[in-house]
């Protein structure tokens, strides 16, 4: 179809007096790494890609997760017709869990992306079988009358990873997911080039492409490097080899399984979310299984350790993860000892790399050896740099442009490469979380900001904890909490008594009894002539707070959480 023809819809809108257009609205994944979501809009219906969760930021303190918000999917939940999900790591899949409690919708999504999301949604009881709906590339969904999506293939670092060619009234909607261009994968296919300038010959409104990788020149290497490299290392150790990647890294648990049998090696699995996925993997055939089984526990202890492969989860050095304690020396089974290789089969997401280098140098304490990505060819990213980039601006040719999946300068470099390939500047769109891209016959232009916050999640709460309860324990992280206990008379409204100081992170009540005693006097005489038995307790105390805090930075140029409780006796 010719996207500058009207399609008989669009004319049938015209003819009733409506002109038709388009929203595209960014939910999270523009400007962050992670979290990614995107909703297309009409005025008859709304479909959703991807549904992704983020690592919280080192400043979140005591957050686990980070999710999008979905107040405008709630505001227009009468025209969702479903998620279409291009593949099946966190970043993309992390926040199904939390939006379907909410939201009642299709997902769609290709086989092994469909088992691993159906692990999360049973983990967390919101499994619909039903509703979870499995794609094949090439196979087209229509989504209400205005959307049209169609799935087709792209190398990543997990197998049927996808690209969507979504058709709607205006025209056609590319959005290529994480991709690279990898001509030998290792699991899986290629990136299907042929579609992709099969649809640019038909036309393309705009292209929304994976920018995570956008600053580096060059191609990016193929998978079949790693494998080398792990071949290589395990045919050397002298003693067990631990590799540790992300759990969803399918392709990476065969390199590794692959590597172990040609050097006579057991294999073991440790870490929960490691041991769900690959038995998934196995279970649909992705991932075949050593021909003399899974290493279990009593094995582990009787096999010499250069019999001996383990992979585990922890390559971002999650604390409760199988290789943090390793490193930490209270895992169930595995002691780390001389002898041993580990080796990090990934790179630390943004925010995690102390976590990461933590546990690196605790391996290194123990005696193992170490060889992660700064220093082996360990680990391949799977997205694309500038000269694969180029390759599908070449194929698509689109006449709009918007950056997708990366930190602000990810998306700004990948707009400069966009307008060196011919986009036009005016069609070439850097948007951030919640900016509203809409597009009309005459054009595209950005219309306003939509709600789209962070939601975070910590321990069973989802959105509870906001940017003040975080300034708050930011607050006691650096400089502590001072409690005021302040007994009063409930008839006269008098102290009784000498008023309690209770220091917890601020200094050690036993070397500063001076300072505190002087604290307590400084609170006593804040109150001096504060014996109105109908005094308001909120004003007594904003006085002791403010007395207290201004006396203290005086003394210590600090600035402690101050709470005044005041008690009737």
């Amino acid at each position: 179809m010719d996207i500058f023809k009207r399609p008989e819809r669009e004319q049938a809108a015209a003819a009733n007096g409506s002109e038709p257009w388009l929203r595209v609205v960014p939910l999270g994944g523009l400007g962050e790494i992670g979290k990614n979501m995107m909703v297309l809009e009409t005025a008859n219906d709304l479909v959703v890609v991807d549904c992704g969760l983020m690592f919280p930021e080192e400043e979140m303190l005591g957050v686990d997760l980070v999710i999008p918000d979905i107040t405008y999917l709630h505001e227009n939940s009468h025209k969702l017709r479903g998620i279409f999900i291009t593949h099946g790591h966190e970043d993309h899949t992390g926040a199904l869990p939390y939006v379907l409690r909410e939201l009642q919708t299709r997902v769609y999504c290709t086989r092994l992306t469909r088992g691993l999301i159906a692990v999360k949604l049973k983990e967390h009881r919101v499994l619909n079988e039903d509703e979870l709906l499995t794609v094949e590339t090439g196979e087209v969904i229509q989504a209400g009358t205005d959307f049209q999506v169609e799935f087709f293939s792209v190398a990543h670092s997990i197998p049927d990873a996808a690209g969507l060619a979504i058709r709607t009234p205006l025209g056609t909607v590319i959005h290529t997911g994480d991709f690279k261009l990898d001509h030998t994968p290792v699991m899986g296919k290629g990136t299907d080039l042929p579609r992709l300038a099969e649809l640019g010959r038909e036309g393309v409104l705009l292209l929304c492409s994976d920018s995570t990788y956008a600053e580096l020149p060059g191609y990016t290497p193929s998978e079949q490097v790693v494998g080398e490299a792990l071949d290589r290392i395990i045919s050397q150790a002298p003693g067990r080899v631990i590799v540790t990647t992300f759990a969803s890294l399918i392709a990476r648990v065969h390199q590794v399984i692959d590597a172990a049998v040609n050097h006579n090696r057991r294999v073991f699995i440790t870490g929960r979310s490691m041991v769900d996925n690959v038995n998934i993997a196995m279970e649909l055939g992705y991932l075949k299984g050593p021909a003399s089984g899974f290493l279990k526990v009593d094995d582990l202890r009787e096999l010499p350790p250069e019999k001996i492969v383990v992979i585990s989860t922890g390559s971002q050095g999650e604390p409760t993860s199988a290789l943090a304690r390793m490193s930490n020396g209270d895992h169930q089974h595995i002691q780390i000892m001389h002898g041993d290789t580990v080796i990090m089969s990934s790179s630390p997401v943004p925010g995690n790399e102390a976590l990461v280098y933590r546990v690196v140098d605790n391996l290194f304490r123990l005696g193992a050896g170490v060889f992660y990505n700064r220093i082996s060819n360990v680990h391949v990213h799977g997205h694309a740099s500038q000269e694969e980039l180029k390759v599908v601006f070449n194929l698509v040719r689109p006449r709009h442009f918007v950056p997708i999946h990366g930190e602000y300068r990810h998306l700004a470099l990948h707009a400069r490469l966009a307008q060196t390939m011919g986009v036009p500047p005016d069609n070439i769109f850097i948007l951030q979380d919640g900016d509203a891209l809409e597009f009309r016959p005459e054009g595209a232009s950005l219309a306003g900001k939509v709600t789209c916050d962070w939601v975070y999640v910590d321990g069973l709460g989802v959105g509870d904890v906001d940017h003040v309860v975080l300034r708050d324990r930011k607050h006691l992280a650096t400089d502590g909490i001072l409690a005021i206990i302040i007994a009063v008379e409930q008839r006269t409204g008098r102290i009784v008594g000498r008023p309690d100081v209770v220091s917890r992170g601020f200094v050690d009540v036993e070397e500063s009894e001076a300072l505190l005693e002087e604290t307590r006097q400084r609170v006593a005489q804040s109150l001096d002539g504060a014996t109105d038995h109908a005094a308001e307790w909120g004003v007594v105390k904003t006085t002791v707070k403010d007395a207290v805090a201004d006396f203290l930075y005086q003394k210590t140029r600090r600035r402690p959480m101050i709470l005044p409780v005041v008690v009737e006796v």
